[in-house]
């Protein structure tokens, strides 16, 4: 998985009004998006589109939940215009494209609720170290037959070839819809689950691939719905099957070289290596929030299904929280680490963000690594995992609102106003959940008390 930059020669105004006119555009959808990772758009027609990219659009920032208080309504969308291209599910004539959005305050300040703001910000502090973050995630969904019907549409299991595979027409679809999009894909394949699906992304710079991850997302539901069929990023929608995982390879980079790779190293993992990842451990329950933002997340970070539960790394054993991938000769670029925590489901300019941050803080105050756990975790007694100081991620989105609340690094790396609103929320949800009945609770107790 080597790392691939963005283009030297990068996008401008007049590359942007130059290629709409090419193509025939006549609508742009400006894209940008909230704190907990839905995608919000507007569309502009050509005739705005050199206004657009020269002050930006104004929207409601106060309609948009989570996002702008309601003094502060008016806000600016600033296209980037490294972001354009065509939509490709689209009709040529009459062409859609996209551009991601900067959010500004009318006098052209960034405004500090913008994700994409809270990313560039961490980016920056590990710029100013020397050092390029870049993230490979491999993203798991599901199909299902509909929304208000979930029946899955095969019962294939991992890297399973079904016969009249209608799923693997349907990635192939995905896969072309992004690469027309200049969004590179490593490889596909049928996860463990029945009708579960994996993407994975060419290895790239965090902010590139976050808005990646925001584009496939919506690819891979348009695509389905195209084919009268629903894609789900939910963690956990049957419940005795694994759920969906976000897994994501990173390492950084000065200049060409991997700052991971030691060639000495056992493991070819370098000094920042191993303090990076040890940040990571000791840091993983406090921005587990953001990495599992949903109710419905802790369902998936249950044993028995694949996903970690234990704050724990070894090389070979896929059930610990990180994983260290093997190395290959000659493959010094691809050395990297694997966290196995997020889902699909979260908003991934916070998640690259709050795991950045874990990460360099390992490497600036030289945090220790402690053993591997190549054993099966679940298998040990609690008194082994004591013994041995194995952690636990948050079991439940309450238990995980109680340590984010209390982080100082979680605070630091997504700032005041997402720290803020973003635990407001979760606290809502928390407390709707908390007064839900449950079907389980209605067909088990009803019946007896």
């Amino acid at each position: 998985m080597p790392a691939t930059k963005r283009p030297a020669l990068r996008k401008d105004k007049a590359y942007v009004l130059r290629l709409a006119k090419e193509h025939d555009v006549r609508f742009i959808r400006l894209w940008f998006t909230d704190i907990l990772g839905f995608l919000k758009s507007f569309a502009i027609t050509i005739d705005e589109l050199e206004e657009a990219l020269e002050e930006g659009m104004g929207f409601d920032g106060s309609s948009i939940e989570g996002f702008a208080r309601i003094d502060e309504s008016d806000m600016l969308a600033m296209p980037d215009p490294n972001t354009f291209c065509l939509l490709p599910w689209r009709p040529k004539e009459n062409a859609v494209a996209r551009m991601f959005c900067d959010v500004v305050h009318p006098g052209g300040q960034p405004f500090e609720g913008d994700p994409r703001l809270v990313l560039k910000h961490n980016l920056a502090r590990a710029a100013k170290a020397g050092h390029t973050f870049y993230v490979g995630p491999e993203l798991e969904f599901f199909v299902f037959t509909s929304a208000e019907n979930p029946v899955p549409i095969d019962a294939g299991g991992y890297f399973d070839l079904t016969p009249l595979d209608a799923a693997s027409d349907l990635r192939r679809d995905i896969i072309l819809a992004m690469e027309e999009m200049g969004i590179g894909v490593e490889y596909s394949h049928h996860e463990a689950a029945p009708s579960q699906h994996e993407i994975d992304f060419r290895y790239t710079d965090a902010l590139s691939m976050a808005d990646n991850v925001m584009t496939y997302r919506l690819v891979v539901k348009e695509i389905a719905f195209k084919q009268g069929l629903y894609a789900t990023f939910m963690p956990k929608p049957l419940a005795d099957k694994n759920g969906s995982g976000m897994h994501v390879n990173m390492s950084l980079f000065k200049g060409e070289r991997n700052s991971f790779f030691d060639a000495k190293d056992r493991l070819h993992l370098s000094k920042t290596a191993k303090h990076f990842l040890a940040g990571l451990l000791k840091h993983a329950p406090e921005i587990t929030l953001v990495t599992n933002q949903w109710v419905n997340s802790y369902k998936r970070l249950v044993p028995g299904y694949e996903a970690p539960v234990h704050v724990t790394w070894a090389q070979h054993n896929r059930s610990d929280l990180i994983r260290i991938p093997r190395y290959k000769p000659g493959r010094e670029t691809s050395t990297r680490i694997e966290l196995r925590s997020p889902d699909p489901a979260c908003n991934p300019y916070l998640v690259f963000s709050v795991i950045l941050a874990a990460g360099l803080e390992g490497v600036a105050k030289q945090y220790p690594i402690p053993e591997p756990t190549e054993e099966n975790v679940f298998e040990m007694s609690e008194t082994e995992r004591r013994r041995r100081g194995i952690g636990t991620l948050p079991g439940t989105i309450g238990e995980a609102i109680a340590l984010a609340e209390g982080s100082k690094l979680l605070h630091r790396a997504l700032g005041d106003h997402v720290f803020e609103s973003f635990l407001k929320n979760k606290k809502i949800e928390y407390d709707r959940f908390r007064r839900a009945l449950t079907d389980y609770e209605l067909k088990t107790y009803l019946p007896l008390l």
